[in-house]
């Protein structure tokens, strides 16, 4: 156990698992990787809270913590929700349970473990970890990341805080609209995005991009590719990676596709914030080296030219992406009890 006296826990909520670590004085971690929990939450919020006080149990017994040294929890969770963790009352893919509809997460979850409860959206807390990865707690520096999943996640940080906005909606990244037609070989291409957009940076950059819109796209002009025989298009779209990584051209176009995108954002973050760091997290770079610098040259290469004081702009590879969520959660706990310290 740590010789810390206080501790705090972050954790990761998402559709299927719940992901938990906790957090000393010192500011080290107690759990390294992933700790998982069964999450859930179709079942609604009755059962989704018990199951996360029980994974808490659980965790705290791996990492060898004693419950009663907690002070905080920070809890994370896909949206939409408000700022306080009120879950929108239209619902979403990973809360379907009609009684979740416009319910008080966070609330919810301070009455179920008695204790101070903090909540960020999953992509916001992600992105907390990854800008206090590299410059600490105390920093007055601004970070932009785009986390690539399903969707596309992600947040802004600017002085050791995440911009969430008046509504949480803060940090939205995958929602903003890029100039996709300018990213060559997707001539005719109408990249839809499940928020009702057309040509936002998910709608081109996210595994839902790549099943619905990229993969049916050049499959069509590549009918003798081997994922044309796929007779399920989701189970092709989830080999693309492997492929790509193994040098496959077509796959290889898409993941460029993808990288392009990025490019594209990140231009227009960079005229907004005028940022110390770019992060990307997920798939895309949770992968070989060699690959991950191949994406990583490919953003650059679609950013338009930037101004010569903005050139040597960094982009950093979301470290411990897996438990990136949980880490972010835990951080903005130990920013409560620090506040209600002083």
């Amino acid at each position: 156990m740590s010789p810390a006296e206080k501790i705090v826990a972050g954790i990761d909520l998402g559709g299927t698992a719940i992901n938990y670590t906790f957090l000393d004085e010192r500011g080290q971690f107690l759990i390294d990787g992933l700790c998982e929990h069964p999450a859930r939450s179709v079942e609604g919020p009755d059962v989704c809270l018990a199951q996360i006080e029980a994974g808490l149990t659980l965790a705290a017994e791996r990492a060898g913590v004693d419950l009663g040294t907690l002070v905080a929890v920070g809890l994370d969770t896909p949206g939409p929700a408000s700022n306080a963790g009120v879950l929108s009352r239209r619902g979403s893919t990973n809360f379907v349970h009609p009684a979740w509809a416009g319910f008080d997460m966070r609330g919810g979850l301070e009455a179920t473990l008695g204790l101070p409860v903090t909540y960020l959206n999953d992509g916001n807390a992600a992105a907390l970890w990854g800008h206090v990865s590299i410059f600490g707690s105390e920093n007055e520096a601004t970070s932009v990341s785009a986390i690539i999943g399903t969707g596309l996640g992600g947040g802004v940080v600017t002085g050791g805080r995440v911009v969430t906005g008046r509504n949480g909606f803060g940090g939205e990244l995958g929602h903003v609209l890029i100039q996709f037609q300018s990213i060559p070989g997707i001539d005719g291409l109408v990249p839809a995005c499940n928020c009702g957009r057309t040509g936002d940076l998910e709608s081109l950059c996210s595994l839902t991009a790549i099943r619905r819109t990229l993969l049916p796209h050049f499959l069509a002009r590549h009918s003798d590719h081997p994922l044309a025989t796929q007779t399920d298009i989701g189970t092709a779209a989830k080999l693309v990676r492997g492929m790509a990584e193994q040098g496959d051209p077509l796959c290889r176009e898409i993941f460029r596709v993808q990288a392009r995108a990025l490019g594209l954002f990140f231009d227009e973050m960079i005229n907004v914030f005028d940022p110390d760091a770019l992060i990307v997290g997920g798939g895309a770079v949770e992968t070989s080296i060699d690959f991950r610098r191949w994406f990583i040259e490919e953003i650059r290469a679609g950013m338009p030219a930037q101004r010569e004081e903005q050139a040597d702009l960094p982009i950093h590879v979301m470290p411990a992406g897996d438990s990136a969520g949980a880490r972010g959660a835990a951080l903005d706990a130990a920013r409560l009890v620090r506040e209600q310290s002083l």
